[in-house]
């Protein structure tokens, strides 16, 4: 399910465009600023920010488009769509670091499309990373870090972190992630996955942060 981050100044403007988005099958938050947005993201697996230019004042669009969307692109990264009001297009320019845009009034279908578009084509230019919430994984340098901040990981707490990651939401066994992540000639007995998930979970997790579930007398999962 693509999930949407919607930045307006008064998020209780948002409810008709939330609402049409949840019904198309979404899954959105709200925001009413830069920090609460980082916020989110960091807390969730956003996909796509939505920025809702609508009825702003000058001052608040100028903010907007040199201060509140670059200090979340340079933060968390997210692609962004800007709805905008036909009278801000003459306001667009390189400081306004946005990958798309769509003019109010705007269908729904439309933005969906967007959507999608944009979702397709940064998963296909970030396939060198791995990326829940704010634990990213490079596969390309083989690093971990959380909030920018590297992790230092074994070898097969790494492999396990990563297979983890790119079939998450999925059970295995123990025995099925013995075989997929140290080999199917590997003669050690099943504990060993509960100790490395231990390791992990040490590293990678705290009081505010969980990835890894234990699903009781089956094995384990990562959540999104």
């Amino acid at each position: 399910m693509t999930r949407i981050l919607i930045l307006k100044s008064n998020v209780d403007g948002t409810e008709e465009l939330d609402s049409g988005l949840r019904q198309m099958g979404y899954r959105c938050s709200t925001a009413s600023s830069a920090d609460m947005a980082i916020d989110i993201a960091k807390r969730e697996e956003i996909d796509v920010l939505l920025v809702d230019a609508n009825g702003l004042s000058a001052s608040s669009w100028y903010n907007l488009k040199t201060e509140q969307v670059p200090k979340i692109k340079s933060t968390v990264h997210l692609p962004v769509i800007a709805l905008l009001p036909s009278e801000t297009l003459d306001g667009i320019h390189t400081a306004f670091q946005i990958d798309d845009f769509i003019v109010r009034p705007f269908n729904l279908s439309e933005l969906a499309a967007r959507i999608k578009r944009i979702t397709n084509r940064a998963n296909s230019g970030n396939q060198d990373s791995i990326r829940c919430r704010n634990l990213v994984i490079d596969t390309a340098k083989c690093e971990v870090t959380i909030d920018d901040r590297a992790v230092q990981l074994t070898f097969k707490e790494y492999e396990l972190l990563k297979f983890l990651m790119r079939h998450r939401g999925k059970v295995f066994t123990r025995d099925a992630l013995l075989n997929e992540v140290w080999g199917y000639d590997y003669y050690g007995g099943d504990r060993t996955v509960d100790v490395h998930i231990r390791r992990l979970r040490s590293k990678i997790e705290d009081v505010d942060h969980a990835y890894i579930d234990t699903v009781r007398n089956i094995g384990y999962k990562f959540c999104s």
